[in-house]
């Protein structure tokens, strides 16, 4: 879905963001979740800005993910503990996706959910890679990561130096954005 459509359907989102990120090692609060949510709102207004939802056969919000293009001016390379080369950094609007939320609530991990929501988001995005920033404490969403292509190329203070330590990875795509099935 488009940043529109995501909007219209924030209650699953949130649902979903506010069960997983309250587990450890996020323990996110209500507040955390307000302010995930108003990130949220700017983030769905960005030029191909995508997002994806999964629910069960009840219709129930079980999964999502979402995320968009960096755009020239991305900060996320700002954001990182060691410097990297200009041409790593150098960003178009286009060469780079920014998968900025992964998702899926507890009783149905393990299932290829997330996978699947991987994929749909990627699908056909045209960007030459993708790139995240993963908790490193979360060895389940690591290793699912890792086994899915992506590497570990810097760590990150997302929320500014002195908060929690990200891990930076990013996939290569070839062929331009189309995610091959594993």
């Amino acid at each position: 879905m488009d940043g529109s459509a995501a909007v219209r359907a924030e209650d699953a989102f949130k649902v979903i963001y506010a069960e997983v990120f309250a587990e450890p090692p996020y323990n996110e609060t209500a507040d955390d979740v307000d302010a995930a949510f108003r990130r949220f709102h700017v983030q769905a207004r960005i030029p191909g800005f995508r997002a994806a939802l999964a629910r069960s056969a009840e219709g129930e919000p079980i999964g999502m993910a979402y995320g968009h293009p960096l755009q020239p001016d991305a900060v996320w390379w700002d954001e990182l503990t060691e410097p990297v080369s200009d041409e790593m950094r150098r960003e178009d609007g286009r060469r780079t996706f920014g998968l900025f939320e992964l998702a899926v609530r507890g009783p149905w991990r393990g299932q290829g959910v997330a996978r699947r929501l991987h994929e749909t988001l990627l699908d056909g995005i045209g960007a030459e890679r993708v790139l995240l920033n993963v908790q490193p404490a979360n060895k389940a969403a690591t290793a699912a990561y890792r086994a899915w292509g992506y590497r570990k190329i810097a760590e990150a203070w997302p929320w500014g130096e002195g908060t929690d330590l990200r891990d930076v990875m990013m996939l290569g795509l070839p062929g331009g954005g189309r995610v091959e099935p594993a």
